[in-house]
């Protein structure tokens, strides 16, 4: 008994994959990625925000602790500058320590506002958001201390 190498007709389908085939997968992806895409690149903006929130919360807490040690918060024109380095204009803070080692910028590399007396409170902190202007919607509205 001889044996015979013959070849099936699956066998030989399966060496490679049709036109058809390829394009669908191809179509799939592209589906695939139009929906995903979109979410995973909305994500940096979300940590943007996040970390000005953060920030924020951070300068306020300095500028309780600054309030605490001398009575009064910085003036406008002393800014937040006064929680990294001693004012040198009137008042002069009696028991001035430093709050923060360094001023931060926003995510978006804008430094924050500062404003004495606040809009929304006794002092404001806030952040322009990504545009840097006053007002807007989404990632561009403004973010401050009042939002916590």
């Amino acid at each position: 008994m001889q044996r015979t190498l013959e070849r099936s007709p699956r066998t030989q389908a399966a060496h490679g994959f049709t036109l058809i085939e390829v394009m669908i997968v191809i179509v799939i992806l592209g589906v695939l990625a139009s929906l995903i895409v979109p979410r995973i690149m909305g994500r940096p903006d979300e940590a943007r925000v996040v970390a000005a929130r953060q920030d924020i919360a951070s300068i306020a807490q300095a500028l309780k602790l600054y309030k605490l040690d001398n009575r009064a918060y910085p003036t406008g024109a002393q800014g937040l500058q006064a929680l990294v380095q001693r004012p040198g204009t009137a008042p002069v803070p009696p028991n001035w320590k430093p709050y923060l080692e360094r001023l931060p910028n926003d995510p978006w590399g804008t430094p924050y506002q500062y404003l004495n007396p606040g809009l929304h409170g006794e002092v404001d902190v806030m952040s322009l958001g990504a545009d840097g202007r006053p007002g807007g919607s989404g990632f561009d509205a403004d973010l401050g201390s009042w939002d916590h």
